[in-house]
């Protein structure tokens, strides 16, 4: 997932997405985080919590997206919470991986709607 300097940062040697996909999972992101995410918080080191917006389309394209995420990088978990008029979404990781947290947070919050 190395197309951008944070990009790499939250594609580890553990990743066994090919190269070249790569490109295109953080395509995929990138999309979903600029269509509906309106907020994010570090929950701790090893949690992040993306506030998604309530849509049953979007919410598909998420839980798609991050099966296909933990199919290749098997030390990301992700939870699916539904709250007021939002989807959440919780990323965890092991310590050892928490630079990769930091370089999808830092992805997030640049593509973010809004931003």
């Amino acid at each position: 997932m190395a197309t951008t300097e944070s990009a790499a940062l939250w594609a580890p040697q553990a990743c066994t997405l090919p190269t070249a996909q790569q490109p295109l999972r953080v395509a995929e992101f990138d999309a979903l985080f600029a269509t509906a995410l309106n907020d994010l918080h570090r929950v701790d080191g090893t949690r992040l919590r993306l506030e998604l917006k309530a849509d049953a389309e979007l919410e598909t394209t998420a839980r798609d997206l991050t099966a296909r995420e933990s199919q290749c990088c098997s030390f990301f978990a992700f939870t699916f919470t539904n709250a007021d008029e939002a989807l959440n979404l919780e990323i965890e990781v092991r310590p050892a991986h928490t630079d990769v947290l930091d370089g999808l947070e830092a992805r997030a919050r640049s593509k973010m709607v809004g931003t």
